[in-house]
């Protein structure tokens, strides 16, 4: 799906919004509970430091500032202990806070990185298909934007949760001091929650259209930073800004229009603590002057209110936050949903030093529903021989290829590799028997070294002899730092043809038992390609080598060539007998060698 094509999921309901925020959030926690406990347990002792501090604080009115302002006793001996009991409920405070911050920002940063990486995972377990109907940009808008905001929640929730449990002790204490005052501070809590919720669920689909908006932008801006060449080059850089701008334009709407609605709400909000704490002075007036509460009494439960502006703010903070955060983790569980998935079996790899036999028996394949690219294919390879795919444009070579390397499962029909079909093998050992190299060679802003080992720990003498077979071994020693040099984003300091040489060494290192070229010398010289496919015949390595070709010298060079055309396989045979039985095989191969003609004519 791209980022344009969006779920038409019917929108939740206030229910399903805090019920699915706090579903979301409480899945989170289920998995790092140690962060979450030290965290609510930092907020607590925070919160309970809050609480001691207003009782303090009523204590040192009632038992030092009035018997000093009003019937002139002395400070002496009261101040030291006021002063020691003021002091040590802010370090009580000071510590509650440094254990709930810690504790919270590993909360979250590590159940983020938790989901990047499982989506990463999940999306390397998913097929090609998927991939196709998916957009780089929006996928990298989900692993980053989204994954970001689907975890925000976690950094106030913690402190949210002792923050709820400050106000529950709040009302029980001003409800103790005095049943009507503790009334009127529940129902504003009840009221300012109330206002807090229905903001969350009034923003919830306007904030769904914001991170898809924002998937859209990254859509563009990847594909404007992917194909600067092309922009550059066809001067496309205006018309390619203003497609941006409109994009993100949009972005900047949706993210006023939700930011407006939320600042509305907030600003309603943050002035009912005021309100509430003018209507519990009015109250406890009434109720002081009636006997019912001391001065004291009073002050302490002004200070309360006064320290609880922040936790209740907090708290509808979070309200919103869980809105949001469901909204964008939306998009997240699509791709985690996602069931695409390439299903594998228990078979492992023989490396057992020889080349490996590939059939295909009736292959049928279509990259969608309604169309095949591959009917009925029947292929036989035998190990250890170099066999040529060849046929004119669109006639299924490519394809072929692919699924020789199970990169794309066919339709209809099996692929077998010694007999073993190649589903049968567990996830990532089919790599071991068999490597694949495309025409277009990814490669990764390492070292040359780097991207030809992968990351894998593998003797130097195989690499070198890896760089020999591919051709590439002199120009990797012309360079600064030889096989230590940095070659860039994609390769981007080398050429079309180096950047192929490396990734065929790449695959030849792995030591394959086949060994499947997609055009994958196109880029190099005739001259060096033959060299290199006639070291790979005399190489000691086991491979089966299949070779989709266009060069009629190539082509030659191979022990088989499997002729298709329109999807289907004509002829399997040697050169010679193809040339002396396919008029189709002959004038394709006339076609190739008028096009090399033409090449070698100046001009």
């Amino acid at each position: 799906m791209s980022g344009s094509e969006q779920t038409q999921n019917k929108p939740p309901g206030l229910k399903g919004v805090l019920g699915g925020g706090l579903h979301l959030t409480w899945g989170f926690v289920r998995r790092r509970p140690w962060s979450f406990g030290l965290a609510v347990g930092g907020a607590i002792v925070f919160v309970s430091a809050i609480v001691a501090s207003a009782i303090v604080v009523g204590r040192v009115t009632d038992s030092l500032i009035i018997p000093v302002l009003k019937d002139g006793e002395s400070i002496e001996g009261n101040l030291l202990p006021a002063i020691l009991l003021i002091v040590g409920v802010s370090l009580w405070k000071a510590v509650g806070i440094t254990i709930r911050r810690a504790a919270a920002g590993w909360l979250q940063y590590g159940t983020r990185a938790d989901a990047r990486k499982r989506l990463i995972d999940h999306q390397l377990r998913l097929d090609l298909a998927w991939h196709d109907r998916r957009s780089t940009g929006d996928l990298l808008s989900v692993s980053e934007v989204d994954t970001n905001q689907g975890t925000f929640v976690l950094a106030p929730f913690p402190y949210a949760t002792g923050s709820a449990m400050l106000l529950i002790g709040t009302i029980v204490l001003v409800g103790v001091t005095d049943l009507f005052l503790g009334l009127t501070m529940l129902i504003g809590l009840v009221v300012t929650v109330g206002i807090d919720i229905h903001g969350a669920f009034r923003t919830f689909e306007p904030f769904v259209a914001v991170q898809e908006e924002r998937g859209v932008v990254s859509e563009i801006a990847h594909e404007s930073i992917d194909g600067a060449l092309t922009v550059k080059a066809l001067g496309r850089g205006a018309e390619e800004t203003e497609r941006f701008a409109r994009s993100a334009n949009r972005l900047r709407d949706k993210i006023v229009y939700v930011n407006g609605m939320w600042v509305g709400y907030r600003a309603i909000v943050e002035s009912l603590p005021s309100v509430l704490t003018v209507m519990i002075l009015i109250v406890g007036t009434y109720r002081l002057s009636a006997g019912a509460v001391t001065a004291g009494d009073l002050v302490t439960i002004a200070y309360l209110l006064s320290l609880m502006t922040m936790p209740i703010s907090l708290l509808g903070f979070v309200i919103w936050e869980m809105a949001h955060s469901l909204a964008a983790w939306q998009r997240v569980q699509a791709v985690l949903d996602s069931d695409s998935l390439v299903e594998h079996g228990a078979a492992v790899a023989t490396r057992d030093g020889r080349g490996g036999a590939v059939d295909s028996s009736g292959v049928t394949f279509g990259y969608t529903d309604a169309t095949s690219v591959l009917t009925d294919v029947n292929v036989d390879i035998f190990g250890g021989k170099v066999v040529a795919v060849v046929g004119p444009t669109g006639s299924g070579k490519s394809t072929l290829a692919l699924l020789l390397s199970r990169l794309w499962d066919p339709s209809a029909g099996t692929i077998t590799l010694d007999g073993r079909d190649l589903r049968d093998f567990a996830r990532s050992e089919l790599a071991g028997e068999v490597a694949f190299v495309a025409q277009e060679s990814f490669l990764f802003d390492d070292t040359i070294e780097g991207n030809i080992t992968l990351g894998v720990d593998m003797p130097r003498a195989d690499v070198l002899e890896a760089a020999r077979l591919a051709g590439v071994e002199r120009f990797i020693n012309e360079l600064d730092y030889g096989y230590d040099t940095k070659i860039g984003e994609r390769g981007t300091s080398l050429s079309g043809g180096q950047r192929q040489r490396v990734a065929l060494a790449r695959a030849l290192v792995r030591h394959p038992r086949v060994l499947v070229l997609d055009d994958a010398t196109s880029a190099v010289d005739p001259s060096v390609e033959i060299e290199i496919l006639k070291g790979l015949r005399r190489s000691e390595l086991p491979s089966t080598v299949v070779i989709v070709a266009y060069r009629r010298s190539s082509i030659s060079l191979a022990d088989e060539v499997v002729f298709m055309e329109d999807g289907r396989v004509v002829a399997q045979g040697t050169h010679s007998d193809l040339m002396a039985t396919q008029p189709g095989y002959v004038r394709l191969l006339s076609a190739y060698e008028d096009d090399a003609t033409e090449g070698d004519v100046p001009g």
